[in-house]
């Protein structure tokens, strides 16, 4: 698959222009799709955005640690021509009583805040959306599933595609995770990936690589255990937006024209225009994608699981010469599991179970919790060696480890014991056996490719205290590029994220078996509530962002916007190390020395939303106050009500 324009690599050279200052950051494409919740968008805060989850009124504030100001992505700059969506401020619902106070939506540098919720998510028209229906009065589980649609970044998330998130419901106080139970199909054939096979590598891509979609079976479970509006009303803003279009925005036009040549003549006609790809500034109109969603509105998942829109998902695949039936659509279930946590510095950290592999993102946060990090100094070049050796030891962790867990348990006990992070802190103490670690990994392990995933993320929480942290993916930019025709349905293609060798390894795809996504969706609780909702996209880069971005709200005491904000590093295997611009040159030179090829990443490394929650007085304070930041390496925002 060819990089589009804005996903340009710019290789480290030391001190260079623009390492040790920002240079310009190309925002990424990622999470055009969901909704971002919220009611009333009043004005703004102060300049630091509120306090940070440690109460604080300002972030860390170090030269090191300062965030850059980041620019506008070319097609997107009002100097260009162009101008930002900003949600409007919704009216509150008679007979709804939202509490006085302050609302405003996020900038790269201050938190969004609210007294009533909190939402962030990826573009304006999600947000809107997503206010809609809080204002209507849903609840966070509500709006959840509104911004689940997939209809504004349908080459991210959608129908086809699969997910899961962690939930918090206030009635109850229960943490929860919700997975989509991606699976390989029964009938497929591990050997279509790997030599002999003809065309192996293109099967990696495209139909072979699809897996059950679980997307709007998880949708319903959700809705029908927590929701408080009709399914339908739920449905109303994606549908409106499928039929009635929108205008696409550079990134928007970026993704569709760096894919487009690979879509069936029917997908082309959606989105192109004469034979070429729609650009910025066009209308992008789905009318078989809201046909769609209506038949899901009707129907509900039944449409998919044993309906016309799942004969005619299997039906494509198989054309395409993938394996996915309709027996593996009826036979997917939703999976409400007990979510896995660790204790973080009077935190619980919160994340979805096996067989994600989140449990990867908190190895790495419990070895840096024995090392001392706010010592470090924040992005320091003692900070980022120190990370950056940790991140990669746990890099190959999750290809030793990571589960099915219907065939085999991944050891957690042992994985997040104290013992196990004081044993691997011990290794990264010495540099030397780091370099001897990363020379022999990289020999023994096969590469994982597409180190920068095609997902999104949202996080939204209401008055009540109801949160949601949802992580979605078709996988792929477009999935596989298989489109039924008449529905609008991308299909995903979640095998290429697989390691086809050696045969068998933990990794390898399997007839039948779950998938083993490595998607993060967090909450984090503090004496019992839950204060910190995050998560990112980015392939196998999302245990890395998250790691970083946590010990920027604990460590470092950062409000939610400058934790997301600031620059981050991440190991891309055998032997580099991938940094935003904004890392200090002294921190690059560091890493070089340790051995690592280190280069920056324009496109930007991840793309994360966040909020926090602030309670009133006593055990059975309800929230009062609400931040929320949204990443500016892309166009995402987070407005409060």
């Amino acid at each position: 698959m060819s990089k589009p324009w804005y996903k340009r690599i710019e290789v480290y050279v030391g001190t260079r222009e623009g390492v040790e200052h920002p240079v310009r950051v190309l925002k990424n494409p990622f999470l055009v799709a969901l909704v971002v919740f919220v009611l009333c968008s009043c004005e703004g805060d102060s300049a630091t955005g509120g306090s940070s989850p440690g109460g604080s009124t300002a972030g860390h504030t170090s030269a090191e640690g300062e965030v850059p100001e980041q620019t506008s992505s070319p097609g997107t700059n009002p100097a260009d021509g162009e101008t930002a969506v900003e949600p409007d401020p919704p009216t509150a619902v008679a007979g709804s009583e939202p509490r006085d106070g302050r609302a405003s939506s996020s900038t790269p540098r201050r938190a969004a805040v609210g007294t009533n919720g909190m939402v962030s998510s990826a573009h304006p028209l999600a947000t809107r959306a997503g206010l809609e229906v809080l204002e209507d009065g849903g609840n966070a589980f509500d709006a959840a599933v509104a911004a689940s649609l997939g209809v504004v970044e349908p080459y991210m998330s959608g129908i086809g595609g699969y997910g899961a998130m962690v939930v918090y419901d206030a009635r109850t106080g229960e943490v929860r995770s919700l997975s989509a139970a991606t699976r390989s199909p029964e009938t497929l054939d591990p050997g279509a990936f790997r030599p002999p096979a003809p065309d192996h590598l293109e099967n990696r891509q495209g139909a072979p690589a699809a897996t059950t979609p679980g997307a709007v079976n998880d949708w319903e479970a959700l809705w029908e255990e927590y929701g408080e509006l009709g399914w339908s009303r739920l449905l109303e803003p994606a549908i409106a937006q499928a039929e009635d279009g929108f205008v696409l925005d550079a990134e928007n036009a970026g993704w569709i024209g760096s894919e487009f040549y690979t879509f069936p003549p029917h997908a082309q006609k959606i989105y192109g225009d004469g034979g070429t790809p729609l650009s910025a500034g066009q209308r992008l109109v789905q009318e078989d994608l809201g046909r769609s969603l209506r038949l899901i509105s009707e129907q509900g998942a039944d449409a998919v699981y044993g309906g016309d829109l799942g004969e005619a998902m299997a039906s494509a695949t198989q054309q395409n010469g993938g394996f996915l039936t309709t027996d593996d659509l009826e036979a997917n279930n939703p999976e409400w599991r007990e979510p896995i946590s660790m204790e973080y510095k009077g935190n619980e950290i919160v994340t979805s179970p096996p067989p994600t592999t989140a449990w990867n993102m908190l190895t790495r946060l419990g070895v840096m919790g024995k090392l001392d990090p706010a010592a470090l100094g924040h992005n320091s070049a003692a900070y980022l060696d120190t990370y950056a050796a940790v991140t990669e030891q746990a890099y190959y962790e999750r290809s030793a480890y990571a589960a099915d867990p219907e065939i085999a348990s991944t050891p957690l006990d042992r994985l997040l014991s104290e013992a196990y992070w004081e044993q691997q802190a011990a290794n990264v103490a010495s540099a030397t056996a780091s370099v001897a670690n990363r020379e022999s990994a990289s020999i023994e392990q096969a590469t994982l490719a597409g180190e920068q995933g095609h997902t999104t993320h949202f996080v939204v929480a209401d008055g009540e205290g109801n949160v949601v942290s949802a992580t979605q993916t078709l996988g792929d930019i477009f999935g596989s590029k298989v489109m039924p025709e008449g529905t609008g349905i991308w299909i995903n293609n979640s095998i290429t994220y697989s390691q086809f060798e050696p045969a068998g390894n933990p990794l390898d795809v399997f007839p039948g078996r779950h998938r083993l996504p490595g998607i993060s969706p967090t909450i984090i609780l503090r004496d019992g509530k839950p204060r910190i909702a995050l998560g990112t996209h980015g392939g196998y880069y999302i245990p890395q962002t998250m790691a970083q971005m946590i010990v920027n709200l604990i460590d470092f005491d950062m409000d939610i916007q400058r934790a997301i904000s600031a620059p981050r590093i991440s190991f891309v295997e055998p032997n580099s190390i991938a940094m935003d611009s904004g890392i200090p040159a002294s921190a690059g030179n560091a890493l070089t020395a340790s051995g690592y090829d280190v280069f920056v990443d324009d496109y930007g490394l991840g793309n994360a939303h966040g909020l926090t929650i602030e309670y009133g007085p006593g055990e059975a304070g309800d929230p009062v106050r609400f931040t929320g930041g949204a990443d500016p390496r892309a166009q995402g925002v987070a407005t409060g009500y």
